[in-house]
């Protein structure tokens, strides 16, 4: 018997520790490091903004109050869902004691190192000769640099902690302040402003309704193809995209003009890897990172996973433990390159849509599943997924009082 494969999981959230979990039942050993605290990735609240004590970029993007914008009977893993019955849009802090009860439930927490930041990953050796990867680490309470090697390596840092702020013509002139959601909170400091909120997608909604109750003057910028049938207060408006910004206000396309006090940017994430030194080879360009085999598998080095969601996770640990066999470089390239011609070419994607699945998703974890010889996941999970993100646009302000039971693997039915 040789001695157990060393894996290295980055970022201890949703999808570190599933990657963990997993990794852990495969008979690895794992490592799993955690700039942060506690468990739970993006679900730790914090009032901090900008840096925190130890110098580093704020992770959390929550803010007071908020309650999930998915039901919590597709938010759950496969075997570990969230309890409780009566209510499927649960608090924040519910979502975070879930998680923390996951991590605790299958021994993830002691293999944890918090407070310990990931400065640097790097392959030792070629992609196809036998390679490790040296990672190091800084124990942020002791100010020391540790370097550890690995066989494996989960990337599972978050998508949402680095903001995405698009430029427009005289942004630099604008008078009033200038924000992004990654730090908003509450909506105290915009009592009695005239505040526009640039972005229609699950923040941009959530916080233009929030900040109405205390804002004497709300619009709301996005260039959804239809509006989003929501009934917002009296003090909410819609426009279409910002074109210009002037010293009190903006230009929007349809040609009209507003003044503001300030301007909140809703406008997403960038994925960012600062800590992948150059030899992983993995590129980010416009949010599409490449190149990647069924959207997380280094091909470069295919010992490198990348999770977003535990279906990945799963899919990764298949192909590294030898439950099935990892295709050749040749075969993970031409995969991809018929993928993203048929995004690109045939529907139209941008490169930042390379890795949206949309509507597609159902679709794209059945492949996943029969690749690796994985238990496809439920088309339940799938159809309420659909449902759910359509009463987010069309009733914002009742959807979450929405309660939802799933009868079979088919087959969900809303009980109030």
């Amino acid at each position: 018997m040789g001695s157990k494969k060393r894996v290295a999981v980055i970022g201890a959230g949703t999808a570190g520790l599933c990657a963990a979990k997993h990794s852990i039942g495969a008979g690895m050993d794992v490592t799993v490091y955690e700039q942060m605290s506690q468990p739970g990735g993006t679900w730790v609240y914090s009032e901090d903004v900008g840096t925190d004590k130890f110098g580093l970029q704020v992770h959390t993007s929550m803010y007071r109050g908020l309650r999930t914008n998915l039901p919590k009977e597709i938010m759950g893993y496969p075997d570990f869902p969230i309890p409780g019955e009566g209510v499927s849009y649960i608090p924040a802090e519910e979502m975070l004691a879930f998680l923390q009860s996951y991590a605790k439930s299958f021994g993830v927490t002691s293999l944890i190192k918090f407070n310990h930041h990931v400065i640097r990953v790097r392959p030792l050796g070629q992609p196809d000769d036998k390679h490790s990867w040296e990672i190091i680490v800084k124990d942020l309470p002791n100010n020391e640099l540790i370097t550890q090697t690995f066989d494996f390596v989960f990337v599972c840092n978050g998508h949402y902690h680095t903001p995405y702020t698009p430029r427009y013509p005289g942004q630099n002139s604008f008078r009033g302040r200038l924000t992004h959601s990654h730090d908003y909170r509450c909506p105290d400091p915009y009592k009695g402003l005239s505040v526009l909120v640039i972005g229609a997608g699950p923040s941009g909604m959530d916080i233009a309704y929030d900040i109405s109750k205390c804002a004497s003057r709300v619009t709301l910028s996005h260039h959804l193809p239809e509006k989003p049938k929501t009934k917002f207060p009296s003090n909410v408006t819609q426009r279409p995209d910002p074109v210009k910004f002037t010293e009190d206000g903006v230009e929007f396309k349809d040609g009209t003009s507003e003044t503001f006090d300030e301007v909140l940017f809703c406008t997403g994430y960038r994925y960012t890897f600062p800590f992948l030194s150059v030899d992983c080879g993995i590129n980010v360009e416009e949010n599409f990172v490449q190149p990647l085999y069924k959207h997380c598998i280094n091909i470069n080095y295919p010992t490198m996973g990348f999770a977003g969601l535990p279906f990945y996770v799963r899919f990764c640990v298949k192909l590294w433990n030898g439950g099935v066999s990892m295709p050749s470089r040749k075969e993970m390239i031409e995969d991809t390159q018929r993928e993203m011609e048929e995004r690109f070419q045939k529907r139209g994607y941008k490169k930042r849509h390379a890795h949206m699945m949309g509507p597609d998703q159902g679709k794209y974890y059945a492949d996943l599943a029969e690749c690796a010889g994985l238990v496809p996941l439920k088309p339940v999970i799938t159809k309420l997924h659909n449902e759910s993100s359509q009463k987010f646009l069309d009733d914002l302000t009742n959807f979450r009082n929405d309660v939802y039971e799933i009868v079979d693997d088919e087959t969900f039915i809303q009980v109030k």
